[in-house]
């Protein structure tokens, strides 16, 4: 019999409903968690009646707000709200003074909310705040036995970093204009305020330029964004208060350019657009002036195109092959006395400043574009450690943070959550280097995600980034932040993201079933390999399909996870009876799937590939259940017994069909509890 799709994996999650619904009554599931927040009596009921009302000043912005919350609020209540602007109302907005007609950088975000049993008050200096309010009321909006309603209370909050961005790469896959929007909205539902574009690549040149119209032509397949999308992207993120830096990497990253233009290149060529992964030789020719000719109307084209304040010249990881094979470049260096490849690139860094300055804008880059000589306005961009933050930091740029921020690859929330800009080197700043920290950037680097599988590498763990940057420091309380993180997951879904969905429309393909009920027990227990490991696992270009099991899992198993921190309570001799029933009940399910799946993948080679892994799963899930045996009748168990069940285990935690089986590290903590 076919499961309804809602309850699909009620058999895994059901033992956990208890648990999260005792939790989530006892906080509030709002995430960024505001600044303040004073608990009042009663609440707000939420019906056809609720009229939104703009008191005073109104803006394009703040009318579009408007529309947004309603349109979001009506999906997720199904309520059929009015729009048409009432001229009182029992939810009003309010803005002191007009926002500027783009967000910049330094804008005053905080706001006012004050919700009682009878009316909603939303005050803020600008829109943008009013921008805010509006997400976390959302935020509060749950169901209740007399309805959709929002507990009353009174929050003051304002964000604690400038700058809140996600960054996203176009680059090596590409990703339509649909994309882009879809988060951008959940960058607006979670307070992030930059979406920072990562546009050129060895994989691919993705803007249309019309001064040099050879690099999207020869330089991007035929994927690119025309200016006119690059136009609409922009009012898409202005509208929700984000600003849009574009990147465009130099003097390295650069095959595709080249593609096109080979003339300032620093070998010989010929160049085709990389299909492959990794850092490689090409690299633009710093001594040549045809190079800085070039630059100064590509700059000069593309800074008016995209109008923020920032532009992004990439930097990062130069081998310098190429300048080293080249005789002219080394004579060059040799006369110039240049002593290396890194003085060499901090001479072109210092070119292409004066050409972004010359066209109004501040330029930033990656952290290897930091030199002494590094004028102060330039913005640094650290992604090889916190030491490059505070050196940047010491040295009088501002600075941004991402390393620790690469949601690429496949880190638990739980390590991003608890990596601070101020914290560790970032605490030694005195005052004055501290406020040059301007905050930091999630990373979406995309060798392995297409726009299918894209939004569940962002959400919803960019969510618990956003709070790091927008939240008072001491919110680190790791079990609330997952607890609050869920419950913002599923709200997302209400503004079209499919984070929560692809995977269900990923495994009816893969199975050519509209009930794939075993694989989805499989897949709810495993995971990808983080870091780097998955490039050394297999060989992958630009043309591999990813469309595997390994695409269609999220990068942090919450099955897992939470089984995990059930076994540790067990092995600690902490949980109770229904713990123990739980984990019992979970372990049973995995280990007889096995039996269910195994018939089923070989219809196939994109399954019959995870074989091994599920029956890897159900014999982890079976040592499981025997330890939990032994560990309830309290029987001694052989030194060697339970040696060789932790060697089984050791072999278990290799990937398999380059995935990860979540099981085993609590299943470990079984096992070595039974000498105990």
């Amino acid at each position: 019999m076919r499961l309804p799709a809602l309850s699909r994996l009620a058999s895994i999650l059901l033992v956990f409903a208890a648990y999260s619904a005792a939790q989530s009554q006892t906080q509030l599931n709002l995430m960024p968690m505001p600044s303040q927040v004073t608990q009042g009596q009663g609440q707000f009921l939420i019906d056809v009646k609720l009229a939104v009302a703009i008191q005073g000043l109104s803006d394009d912005r703040l009318a579009a707000a408007r529309l947004r919350f309603l349109s979001t609020l009506g999906r997720e209540t199904g309520i059929p709200f009015s729009i048409e602007p009432p001229s009182t109302g029992n939810f009003t907005l309010q803005a002191q003074a007009p926002s500027k007609p783009l967000p910049t950088l330094g804008e005053d975000e905080s706001y006012r909310l004050t919700v009682t049993s009878t009316s909603v008050q939303l005050t803020a200096p600008n829109p943008l705040g009013i921008l805010h309010g509006l997400q976390t009321f959302l935020q509060l909006v749950h169901i209740t036995p007399q309805g959709f309603a929002a507990p009353a209370m009174t929050i003051v909050d304002q964000p604690r970093f400038r700058w809140r961005g996600l960054m996203i790469d176009s680059g090596r896959h590409f990703q339509p204009v649909p994309v882009i929007e879809r988060n951008l909205d959940g960058m607006e539902a979670v307070k992030l305020n930059v979406l920072h574009l990562h546009l050129s690549e060895n994989q691919g040149f993705r803007v249309e330029s019309k001064v040099y119209p050879l690099l999207q032509e020869k330089g991007s397949n035929g994927q690119f964004y025309t200016q006119k999308q690059i136009h609409h992207i922009i009012d898409y993120a202005s509208l929700r208060g984000i600003r849009v830096v574009p990147e465009f990497d130099m003097p390295c990253h650069t095959t595709a350019w080249f593609v096109g233009y080979p003339d300032f290149a620093s070998g010989p060529g010929p160049y085709k657009i990389e299909p492959k992964w990794g850092v490689f030789s090409p690299a633009m020719d710093p001594t040549r002036e045809t190079t800085f000719e070039f630059l100064d109307k590509f700059i000069g084209e593309m800074t008016a195109l995209f109008p923020d304040t920032y532009f992004h010249i990439g930097g990062d990881e130069c081998n310098g092959k190429e300048w080293n094979a080249n005789p002219k470049i080394q004579a060059y260096m040799k006369a110039n006395h240049i002593k290396d490849n890194a003085a060499l690139q901090s001479y072109f860094t210092g070119r292409v400043e004066k050409l972004v300055a010359a066209h109004g804008k501040i330029m930033e880059g990656w952290d290897e574009v930091l030199q002494p000589d590094t004028p102060r306005d330039v913005v640094i961009q650290s992604w090889r450690g916190p030491q490059g933050l505070a050196q940047a930091a010491r040295q009088g740029n501002q600075v941004l943070l991402s390393n620790g921020y690469y949601i690429d690859l496949n880190q638990p929330a739980s390590e991003h959550y608890l990596v601070d800009p101020l914290g560790g080197e970032g605490a030694t700043l005195t005052a004055e280097e501290k406020a040059r920290v301007l905050g930091g950037e999630a990373t979406m680097w995309s060798e392995f995600v297409t726009p299918e599988n894209i939004d569940s590498r962002i959400w919803p763990r960019a969510a618990a980034i956003a709070e790091r940057f927008w939240s008072p420091q001491s919110v680190v309380d790791v079990p609330s932040m997952y607890a609050r993180m869920a419950a913002v997951s599923e709200k997302l879904n209400s503004y079209g993201l499919t984070h929560n969905s692809f995977t269900l429309a990923m495994l009816q393909r893969m199975t050519g079933s509209d009930d794939p009920a075993p694989l989805e027990v499989l897949a709810s227990v495993v995971q990808p390999p983080q870091g780097y490991q998955r490039e050394e696992l297999h060989e992958y270009t630009s043309a591999s399909a990813l469309n595997h099991l390994v695409d269609a899992v999220p990068p942090e198993s919450e099955t897992g996870r939470k089984f995990n921190e059930l076994a540790a309570l067990i092995a600690s001799g902490k949980a109770s009876p229904a713990q123990w029933q739980q984990a019992r009940t979970w372990l049973t399910l995995y280990r007889d799937n096995d039996a269910k799946l195994q018939p089923t993948l070989a219809a196939s080679e994109i399954t019959a590939e995870l074989a091994p892994l599920s029956r890897s799963v159900s014999e982890v899930a079976a040592i499981g259940l025997q330890a939990l045996d032994d560990l309830k009748a309290k029987h001694p168990v052989p030194t060697a017994d339970r040696d060789k069940n932790l060697q089984t285990l050791k072999a278990a935690e290799k990937a398999k069909a380059i995935l990860l089986d979540k099981l085993v590290p609590g299943v470990e903590l079984l096992v070595k509890a039974t000498a105990k």
